[in-house]
């Protein structure tokens, strides 16, 4: 469990550098909705970002910064080295989401593409980064990057009391934004369950978390894309996952959809693949209400959200 420490003073830390995020409650099912869409650059991603960027020396800052990333993490670095001046390198799959791609960009990132998934674009980022002298700021695999991501938790700690008849509902990838949050959990010593939720195309972490390996995993093409690939076996995640965490389940490809739709026509919120599993567990019946539901974010390709919808007009 990371410091609670760790979390108070990332919060003081980037809080003129985020919006505080609205969270939602939906009397008919029973769930609050932490609506991360709403946050800097739409993905909760930039508060871990710049809390780790903020952090650093001086002189780690202006050797430039490197990352891997599926667009929203890079879109944060991408940012952050914008506010302290330094320069981003940006290691993305070549089949990343071009939205994101092109926002990386907009916030002045340089943009290196790595033929196949993120597990191989964030091992060639670093070794990039040690090859040149640069600072490898992970997406999850740090401290203060989970502790940026923590605080969220508070935000939603702030507001209501923790009821430990309501299941925390968390999209997970790497880890991060899950340890952060069962970090604050933990921290008031009440024990809610928190579940992860991962897509079924690229179930990295499930099978880390229930077979203790990440061997034989399909890694299939995904709308949730930024939860998709291998994460690193030191990551400080693992143990943090294995000790706070109930459960982490999958969706599919379908399901995902639907919660997408179910957003934009229940909550006229524009939600991506990665945030739409978690809210996608709790509408399908895989986890029962009642629930705090983590969206976390909404960088979307506007044609593939309107195709999306459009299959499910009518039918929400």
């Amino acid at each position: 469990m990371l410091p609670f420490e760790w979390i108070t003073r990332a919060a003081d830390r980037i809080s003129t550098h985020i919006v505080r995020t609205p969270l939602l409650f939906d009397k008919d099912l029973n769930i609050y909705l932490k609506f991360e869409n709403k946050q800097v650059t739409g993905s909760f991603k930039i508060r871990g970002a710049i809390n780790k960027v903020l952090s650093l020396e001086p002189w780690e800052r202006e050797q430039g910064l490197v990352t891997a990333s599926a667009g929203n993490h890079g879109q944060g670095v991408a940012l952050s080295g914008k506010i302290v001046g330094a320069p981003v390198f940006v290691f993305a799959s070549d089949h990343a989401v071009q939205t994101k791609v092109d926002a990386m960009r907009d916030f002045g990132a340089e943009i290196r593409f790595v033929d196949g998934g993120y597990g191989l674009a964030e091992q060639t980022a670093i070794k990039f980064a040690s090859e040149n002298n640069l600072t490898f700021v992970s997406p999850y695999n740090d401290g203060q990057i989970i502790a940026g991501q923590g605080t969220i938790g508070l935000e939603i700690t702030d507001e209501i009391t923790i009821d430990p008849d309501f299941t925390w509902v968390v999209p997970v990838g790497g880890g991060g934004l899950i340890s952060g949050i069962g970090s604050v959990i933990q921290h008031h010593k009440i024990s809610p369950r928190l579940i992860g939720v991962q897509p079924e195309a690229s179930a990295f972490t499930f099978s880390l978390f229930h077979n203790g390996n990440q061997l034989n995993v399909p890694d299939l093409p995904t709308l949730a894309d930024g939860l998709s690939g291998q994460i690193q076996d030191n990551s400080i995640t693992i143990p943090i996952m294995k000790k706070i965490i109930d459960d982490i389940i999958t969706v599919t490809e379908n399901e995902i959809e639907y919660g997408i739709a179910y957003s934009w026509f229940k909550y006229h919120e524009i939600i991506e693949g990665s945030a739409a599993t978690a809210l996608a567990a709790v509408i399908t019946g895989k986890i029962s209400a009642p629930s705090v539901v983590i969206i976390s974010g909404g960088n979307i390709q506007p044609e593939v959200h309107a195709q999306i919808c459009q299959k499910y007009a009518g039918k929400l």
